[in-house]
């Protein structure tokens, strides 16, 4: 919402917007576009009358501006139909899909084709992105029409619903030309009632591809398999296995970078280097790679371009290195994420003592739908810390998560972890605990309490032994 506020402020439009608490870094990006933000909910914030308002998928009934649009009548839409009458039509829409790896693969799908743009200039890539590309400084860019190129939209599609008045998942208003399917499995419990029906989400997306269009779809997942199998498109998978279209070989990790050989159906087509650590990683640049390479993007700008990849805001991001600790801000909030998070770091800081601390957050992550795969995760850490989970009250008690539960199952691991009630109870229970040396990894979807801030100022001001 805050990327599309600041798309629309480029096209001339006055925008104002609403939040109950906003946090960093889309706070940030909103102050330096200028675009007024006011805080909290109230009916006072759509004064003066606004011609038209958009109603993010997290606004729900009993809203009180929702209520005073609905009783006013003031004109409203989602974000997904204004991006796309706005935005995506007229022009080439490239949409990545799927459960993880969305923001990452949709950020260096971008980058491809910016230092594309600048080595062939007949590209002229627009993008919006959930996150802030480090790259750009920003989460989009529109660029202008122009004749005689190729104007790409490459747009991160969201299987979330779309609004309160249409619960269709927003990915079904950018009828993708071509797209990029990650992975399948079940997440948002508060929308999908089970893996079947998220399936049915991802079944219609591919169902929307046009017969000229591409699929790039990950190669080792029965359910990726499952809802690309009654695509009218060509479907290049890729990831790791001997038959794939896209095939990664000789993958090494070195400290926080990677290598590794990209073949293309059989054959040798380009030596990649990434400057992130991670299979997970590896497997984004890949289909990032192989979209690009089929819309016509040579080997060496796909070579150049994920060399000098820098990255997402709160993707792995270093944001304190305090006392010899290194603290990371990582958006994970599933169980896969969170193990592939771990594993990554695991490899990038080799024989470093690993902290995991969880703020169980997201609609699925505050059920205990995933209480098993949260265990498995967690254990890959030396030590583990949850805080409650947020908003409890709004998760009858035989749904939610007990993070109690979780430690008890660590512990009897052999591992350590515990629970605190806040980001500021955790703060105060892990800072003395600390040495040089250590990882911090902060696994949450949301500001968690300032926990960014406040830990790495609590490290320095611990005196030296």
């Amino acid at each position: 919402m805050a990327s599309l506020a600041g798309m629309l402020k480029a096209q001339g439009h006055r925008i104002t917007g609403s939040d109950a608490a906003a946090y960093p870094p889309m706070s940030d990006v909103l102050a330096e576009l200028g675009i007024e933000l006011r805080q909290p909910y109230a009916e006072s914030n759509l004064e003066p009358r606004p011609g038209l308002v958009i109603v993010g998928n997290a606004i729900s009934r009993g809203n009180v501006e929702l209520e005073h649009v609905l009783d006013t009548r003031i004109p409203f839409t989602s974000m997904a139909a204004v991006l796309h009458d706005e935005f995506i039509q007229g022009r080439e829409s490239l949409i990545v899909a799927g459960t993880h790896g969305k923001t990452t693969t949709t950020s260096m799908l971008a980058w491809i084709y910016e230092v594309a743009s600048r080595a062939q200039t007949r590209f002229a890539p627009s993008f919006l992105i959930g996150g802030v590309a480090e790259n750009f400084g920003t989460s989009f860019m529109v660029r202008p029409a122009a004749n005689g190129v190729r104007q790409p939209f490459i747009l991160e599609g969201d299987e979330y619903d779309t609004a309160f008045f249409d619960k269709g998942p927003k990915f079904l208003h950018y009828f993708p030309d071509a797209a990029i399917l990650t992975h399948v499995e079940y997440d948002h419990a508060d929308i999908y009632v089970d893996l079947a029906a998220v399936k049915t989400a991802f079944k219609r997306l591919v169902n929307l591809i046009p017969r000229r269009g591409r699929l790039i779809a990950y190669d080792a997942s029965e359910n990726v398999s499952e809802c690309v199998a009654r695509a009218f498109c060509p479907v290049e998978r890729y990831g790791f296995q001997s038959d794939s279209h896209w095939r990664i070989t000789n993958l090494h990790h070195l400290g926080a970078g990677s290598t590794w050989t990209l073949m293309r159906v059989g054959q040798p087509f380009a030596e990649l280097h990434l400057p992130m650590a991670g299979e997970h990683n590896a497997l984004n640049a890949t289909a990032a790679a192989a979209l690009a390479a089929g819309q016509g993007i040579s080997a060496s700008v796909i070579i150049e371009a994920l060399a000098t990849f820098r990255s997402v805001k709160r993707r792995l991001e270093v944001r304190a290195e305090v006392n010899g600790i290194t603290i990371i801000d990582d958006f994970a909030h599933h169980p896969t994420a969170i193990r592939e998070t771990l594993r990554a770091l695991r490899s990038a800081y080799p024989g470093r003592r690993l902290w995991a601390v969880l703020e169980p957050r997201s609609n699925t992550l505050r059920r205990n739908v995933f209480e098993r795969e949260l265990v498995d995760s967690l254990a890959l850490a030396d030590r583990s810390v949850l805080a409650e989970i947020f908003k409890s009250e709004a998760i009858s008690v035989d749904e939610r998560l007990q993070p109690e539960k979780v430690v008890e199952e660590l512990r009897a691991r052999g591992l350590h972890s515990a629970v605190y009630a806040d980001a500021d109870a955790i703060v105060a229970a892990i800072a003395p605990e600390l040495r040089s040396g250590d990882v911090v990894a902060i696994l949450s979807n949301g500001g968690f309490g300032g926990i960014y801030e406040k830990l790495p100022r609590a490290i320095a001001n611990i005196p030296a032994a």
